[in-house]
């Protein structure tokens, strides 16, 4: 049995912090001071993904169908591996082609007090004879959590529930409130697809940790079946904070695809679910394993939609 704990907070103040996720490192922070410590300590946790509370369109791969109102303000059922991942894309491929996506699918960035701030709402007007006089577009954080101990998770809602993430939290900024959260099974889970599959490629979801300045923290190189990619990969700086130490990572970037060369899909795919590499336990190293489609450019490096992938 191996568990996750998905959680679905909904912003209620401008974020200060990384403008494409909140990192899990902030997460674990925020529930250090809710949880004993001996449960903290066994805690991992995903980046939190931005996530546009709008309209929106279940993909063909979901298990659902049809289109649903504000289907990013929460979570669905999760029946497959594709159910997993629905919000884990910053693309947010699920929005309606009928409203629009270049505006809902990118952060409103408002000056707070001489830094720029993520804002919790879009607000977007519209043509004179609509019923309404604008459309308001609140925004979310999709992240998961697991533990090298079973029993801490599910943590109880009230110790989720009025977190603060990012900068300026003495004055209100980041505070979020728990709107959805769900136990899922990983071994329970449709596999079909990549049962069926015949070649996959592999989506960095989040960051993989390369080099690290922290102590102990093994340097690790990509995957074997990346080699032959290794030299076609971005690379990104990124840092995390440890005991109020700053320490610089090189990383593979986030939204790239490479070639999957493994004979183990399935257990791949559910270790990317949970990470691997360097800083794993604070959100890095996340993958998605997708089957390759009739037609699809098997070199590509990058999301189709590239320019959201920062």
């Amino acid at each position: 049995m191996t568990r996750i704990q998905q959680v679905h907070w909904e912003l209620e103040m401008d974020y200060i912090g990384h403008p494409y996720y909140v990192s899990g490192n902030a997460i674990l922070h925020a529930l250090g001071h809710r949880v004993p410590h001996d449960v903290h300590q066994h805690l991992h946790a995903s980046h939190g993904m931005f996530v546009p509370g709008q309209f929106g369109a279940f993909p063909e791969e979901h298990s659902q169908s049809g289109i649903r109102p504000y289907l990013g303000s929460g979570l669905s059922d999760i029946e497959s591996y594709d159910d997993l991942l629905l919000m884990r894309n910053p693309a947010h491929r699920w929005l309606l082609d009928s409203r629009p996506r270049d505006t809902l699918n990118t952060h409103d960035i408002r000056p707070q007090s001489g830094h720029p701030a993520l804002s919790h709402e879009t607000i977007m007007g519209k043509p004179e004879g609509a019923r309404k006089r604008q459309q308001t577009t609140k925004w979310y954080i999709n992240a998961s959590l697991h533990a090298d101990d079973p029993d801490a998770i599910p943590l109880d809602e009230d110790v989720m529930d009025g977190l603060q993430f990012g900068g300026k939290r003495n004055y209100g900024y980041g505070i979020t409130r728990l709107k959805d959260t769900q136990v899922v099974d990983l071994d329970d889970l449709d596999y079909s697809r990549l049962e069926d599959g015949d070649a996959f490629l592999i989506e960095v979801t989040t960051p993989f940790v390369l080099e690290s300045e922290y102590p102990k923290a093994a340097d690790q190189d990509v995957p074997w079946w990346w080699k032959e990619s290794r030299h076609e990969l971005r690379e990104r700086k990124e840092k995390v904070l440890k005991q109020r130490e700053v320490y610089n990572l090189q990383t593979v970037d986030h939204g790239q695809v490479v070639k999957y060369e493994g004979d183990r899909p399935i257990e791949t795919a559910k270790n990317g679910v949970l990470r691997i590499g360097s800083h794993s336990k604070y959100g890095f190293g996340e993958l998605r394993v997708k089957p390759v489609e009739p037609g699809l450019d098997q070199d590509n490096n990058s999301y189709e939609d590239s320019e959201t992938a920062g």
